[in-house]
């Protein structure tokens, strides 16, 4: 097959050189001005080519993260589709293998004690290194962190889920102990600062005091001081992105890191932001093949440009410190918002090409990349066989590997070696035509209005009052003009799953939200403000009007949203609508003028901040997902 990764060697940023100690940083890389590579240091390419790393114990992590020729990735290992059926130590000594062959030094874990994977992956390494002499292997240890409540209805983001965190870091503790030779990176916390995620999400603070202890178990002795401690994040948690993040306890926390263990996640942002994914008119009479190649291209510099700008509000503050790559992926299939209904992202061969990109960049400007992930895990949303959570893998479950690995394939890397007693092969039967006749067509630019409502009054910004006695966000006969006391929001308004949990689109001029099955889903018609709301003051004795049909059998809220979830300031204002609630549904169109004191019944709402326009969210499990239109929305003065 044709060879990929010279498509992307224009995508480098100028060589970083990483800081020798936990006191000791350096500057990031620039970001990428244009198409033109920037040229590489001959000098230290060939450096980089002799270079060979200590093993074991006298391995330190900063040299093994800099390290241009050892690979890094996620790894789960849970074949099963619950983490109760763990991996054995056997089947984990196969995937190991596997990876070893690829030229993969570190993998990356999540859990230190609430499942046996992570004690097991490390015997498993032990064992490898005692019966291979050419075995090298190590492990970047996560300890799961989380918030108070986490992942019940009384969820406190202000305080910590004391016992869990503390025995998850004494786990982590112990096992770095135990395996000094294999444990070089404590990661405290996954995606555990970024308000996204809600079920759990913690304040700075608490991963800083944890961070903190485990220097000072260095200090003393107590802990291996070869070892590296983070956490790993979102790059808005890291400061990359809105305002909200920057506060003291975030500054200090990225003092204490000894670097910055970023997330970026391309794939995601081409359904929540999708804007960089969009074909433009240029682009739109070539083949899919091609639309595809400059997409996946843009969404490695919006990749680029997120570590960017993580990179520069680092800098900003006055602190040098090294920032590697802890999470970046593409599924391979999708069945919802990435896939043939949202964003037509999802696909191997996209994946293919997204994966060569980041390995190019991060190979070039020395940074580790662990790269999720290596092997498909179907517990991950066991709900939906084709949720793209259970295709990230470059490793499917029958062992064989996707597009991005075929080089691998075809160079005899996996000679030898079996995933459950199966020989690596290729999918598709390494039929590249199969994989290219499967890319989905790029959406347009007119297709981005199945994401947003871009209908605007250009006249007024956010946080500016509105003055007019009728507030349109979607309606098929009432159309502000300058004649009529009609208005349109300030900003675009972006549909926004929350989580994933649900399904949420604009089929003009009705919104459809698709019911989710777990314990709670939701959706909102979001203003994009950058954390600022719409001024409805004026209409606190007004109405929300709208029409809503659908067959949703149980309870769920409708209304609107103000203050910020991040900023501990959201205000949800609500009727219930359903069997026995407010409101009935039915599966004929129902006009609804609901008053905003009815919605803010119970007056804690701040109208000058009106985030969330319309929202709609359900606390009560379901077993079947089922559908909710909603149309003729409006807000009114009386």
């Amino acid at each position: 097959m044709k060879p990929r990764i010279h498509f992307y060697c224009v995508l480098t940023m100028a060589i970083m050189t990483i800081g020798c100690g936990q006191n000791h940083q350096s500057s990031p890389p620039s970001a990428v001005a244009g198409d033109n590579a920037s040229d590489l240091d001959k000098e230290a390419r060939s450096q980089a080519a002799d270079f060979k790393l200590p093993r074991g114990r006298s391995l330190h992590a900063r040299d093994l993260l800099s390290d241009p020729n050892s690979l890094a990735f996620c790894y789960g290992g849970y074949r099963g589709k619950s983490r109760e059926d763990a991996p054995s130590i056997a089947q984990i000594k196969e995937d190991l293998q596997i990876l070893s062959a690829m030229g993969v030094k570190i993998v990356r874990t999540y859990n230190t004690q609430q499942f046996p994977f992570a004690e097991n992956l490390l015997k498993a390494v032990k064992e490898l290194r005692e019966e291979r002499d050419d075995f090298d292997m190590y492990v970047m240890l996560g300890a799961w962190i989380e918030c108070e409540g986490a992942w019940s209805k009384d969820v406190n983001h202000d305080a910590e889920h004391l016992a869990n965190n503390t025995a998850e870091i004494k786990a982590a503790i112990r096992l770095a102990k135990e395996h000094p030779e294999t444990v070089k990176v404590i990661a405290v916390g996954n995606e555990a600062m970024v308000h996204w995620a809600s079920s759990y999400f913690v304040r700075p603070g608490v991963i800083l005091k944890w961070v903190r202890h485990l220097h000072n178990l260095q200090q003393s002795g107590d802990l291996p001081g070869e070892i590296w401690v983070t956490s790993s994040d979102n790059y808005a948690a890291w400061g990359g992105a809105e305002s909200s993040y920057h506060t003291d306890d975030l500054r200090a926390l990225i003092g204490a890191v000894d670097y910055v263990s970023l997330h970026t996640y391309p794939f995601h942002d081409t359904y929540h932001q999708p804007e960089f994914w969009i074909a433009p008119e240029s682009e739109q009479e070539q083949t899919g093949v091609e639309q595809a190649d400059f997409a996946v291209k843009r969404a490695h510099r919006h990749a680029v440009a997120q570590y960017q700008s993580t990179a520069d509000y680092i800098k900003g503050l006055g602190i040098e410190k090294p920032i590697h790559i802890g999470e970046t992926g593409w599924a391979s299939v999708d069945s919802a918002h990435y896939g043939e209904k949202g964003s037509k992202a999802a696909g191997e061969y996209n994946a293919g090409r997204f994966y060569d990109a980041m390995r190019a960049w991060t190979k070039e400007n020395r940074i580790a990349c662990f790269y999720f992930e290596a092997f498909d895990e179907q517990w991950k949303d066991m709900g939906e066989a084709d949720g793209s959570e259970n295709h990230f893998g470059l490793i499917d479950l029958q062992g064989r590997a996707k597009f991005p690995l075929w080089d691998e394939v075809d160079a005899g890397v996996f000679r030898g070696l079996t995933r459950g007693g199966v020989p690596i092969s290729k999918t598709s039967n390494g039929n590249q035509a199969s994989i290219e006749a499967a890319v989905l067509q790029i959406p347009t630019v007119s297709d981005l209005g199945g994401l947003a409502i871009s209908t605007v009054n250009p006249k007024r910004r956010v946080g500016e009052v509105v003055t007019e006695s009728k507030y349109v966000l979607l309606h098929d006969s009432l159309t502000p003009n300058d004649s009529n006391d009609m208005t349109y929001p300030s900003e675009i308004s972006k549909l926004n799953v929350w989580e994933s949990t649900c399904g949420m689109e604009l089929l003009k001029p009705t919104i459809r939200v698709t019911t989710g099955t777990g314990e709670w889903w939701g959706c909102a018609l979001e203003i994009q403000g950058d954390g600022k709301g719409e001024d409805l003051s004026n209409f606190g004795s007004g109405q929300l009007h709208l029409d809503i049909r659908g067959d949703a059998e149980s309870k769920f809220q409708i209304g609107f949203q103000t203050g910020m979830y991040s900023a501990g300031t959201q205000v949800n204002c609500f009727v219930t609508v359903g069997p026995r609630a407010d409101l009935e549904l039915s599966k004929d169109w129902t006009t609804h003028s609901i008053p905003i004191a009815v919605l803010n019944r119970e007056k804690k709402a701040d109208l000058n901040d009106v985030t969330g326009l319309l929202f709609v969210k359900s606390e009560t499990t379901a077993e079947l997902a089922t559908t909710i239109e909603i149309r003729r929305i409006y807000w009114s003065t009386d």
